[in-house]
């Protein structure tokens, strides 16, 4: 089988579940480059506070979807899918097989089955919601979102003002829940792909989330955050709703006392580790690898191998 027609591994789960390193792993055992299914990897300056590959995870194999755009800049599912298509025949005129690791759900179905981009954006009712937002705030459309399509409401994530509107937009522009509309009127892309997920027993997920959020910390979070801030990078970007940034923020316009900020990005993390799990959950395709702390990369890589050859 030619690496232009060998299944393209898929590596999915929530954050702090290790999937950057057996992913390199993997990649290094099958001869991959990797594709970043993370929406906030994407962007340049938010490194400790996404987690993105170290310097030296990105000189031992090849990534693609990482520091592509500017902290201003709104990155789209649809923008992701169009890329993928480049990145998957450059990295296969390489000879190189197709990884593609993340915890953005929608991405990876994206990816895998093509993506419903849904009807065309309506300029007046998008006005009006992000003026809604700034008066009301976006707990309020978010309530409304949860009336009108629980399941997008639960699986979006709830503090991105982007994903909101788009899901209430396609609500009222069609009458129908944007949950059900993205999954049943998706076009296929026809790709052949073999899914795996890492999955943790909740409470040591929980336990590696803190030593994560602390390692951030340590790492020069806060720093990072302040250098965003003072380069101008608005508060409203898209960017800045990755998990943390919100929370340091308010820290460093003295609302909140350091500690306080760091719980809070822990509860957050956690809450958007569970997010990540419902969206999985409902992904058939995946097998699951149940991981401990026992096991090494490697040992993760050659399981997903022998899963995929069995």
């Amino acid at each position: 089988m030619s690496e232009r027609t060998a299944p393209i591994f898929v590596l999915a789960g929530p954050t702090a579940s290790g999937k950057t390193s057996a992913g390199i792993a993997l990649a290094r055992r099958i001869g991959a480059e990797i594709i970043s299914a993370d929406s906030r990897q994407v962007y340049r300056g938010l490194d400790i506070g996404t987690a993105k590959p170290t310097p030296a995870q990105l000189r031992s194999v090849r990534h693609h979807g990482i520091d592509i755009c500017d902290p201003a800049e709104t990155y789209t599912a649809g923008r992701f899918l169009r890329d993928t298509e480049r990145w998957t025949e450059e990295i296969r005129s390489r000879g190189n097989r197709v990884l593609l690791v993340g915890g953005t759900g929608l991405y990876i179905r994206a990816f895998v089955d093509g993506l419903f981009e849904g009807p065309a954006s309506d300029p007046a009712l998008r006005a009006t919601l992000e003026e809604r937002i700034r008066e009301q705030g976006l707990p309020v459309l978010v309530e409304e979102l949860r009336v009108l399509d629980p399941d997008a409401a639960a699986s979006i994530d709830a503090r991105n003002p982007v994903r909101v509107i788009r899901a209430l937009e396609v609500c009222l522009l069609t009458g129908q829940r944007y949950s059900v509309l993205r999954t049943s009127m998706r076009p296929g892309a026809g790709r052949e792909a073999v899914l795996f997920g890492l999955r943790w027993e909740r409470a040591a997920l929980h336990r590696r989330i803190g030593r994560r959020v602390d390692a951030m910390i340590d790492a020069g979070l806060v720093e990072e955050v302040r250098r965003l801030r003072d380069e101008g990078v608005d508060r409203s970007c898209t960017a800045m709703n990755a998990v943390g940034y919100q929370d340091i923020l308010s820290y460093l316009e003295g609302s909140s006392s350091l500690a306080d900020s760091i719980e809070a990005i822990k509860a957050g993390t956690r809450q958007y580790a569970r997010r990540q799990m419902t969206w999985f959950r409902k992904e058939t395709r995946l097998r699951w690898i149940d991981m401990d702390e026992g096991m090494s990369d490697d040992d993760v890589a050659r399981r997903m191998i022998a899963m995929a050859d069995g």
